[in-house]
């Protein structure tokens, strides 16, 4: 079975890189273009793994994270910021927020693709 993956851009650029990308993996992608919309949709589509933006208008990724990890429903999907905000202090606190992994754009395939393997395998 294909695994399902949720991009939560607002950037359609970076939108249709990753789904580019991810679908030609083979991977099912879904897409949100803000934080509230990538929760509803990670409630109702139960993705395997979301990729998460942080700056975004109206919820934040680090909101939107932060309430997938507490709700029961969302908390055992695992989340990979994506985000131009590369500081260390941004990293500890995406992954306070419940994030999983924490990458810095611009994104490199390579490495998504092996974190994206080793948090859905």
């Amino acid at each position: 079975m294909s695994q399902k993956i949720l991009i939560v851009d607002d950037s359609p650029t970076e939108r249709y890189f990753l789904a580019d990308l991810l679908g030609k993996q083979g991977y099912i992608v879904i897409t949100a273009e803000n934080g509230s919309e990538g929760y509803q949709k990670a409630k109702a589509e139960q993705p395997d793994l979301v990729l998460m933006d942080v700056v975004m208008p109206g919820t934040s990724g680090f909101q939107a994270t932060r309430a997938l990890a507490r709700d029961p429903e969302t908390q055992a999907i695992p989340v990979i910021m994506c985000t131009s905000k590369g500081t260390e202090t941004d990293r500890i606190w995406g992954l306070r927020q419940g994030a999983r992994d924490y990458l810095v754009k611009p994104i490199q395939p390579d490495e998504l693709l092996s974190k994206i393997a080793d948090l859905t395998a």
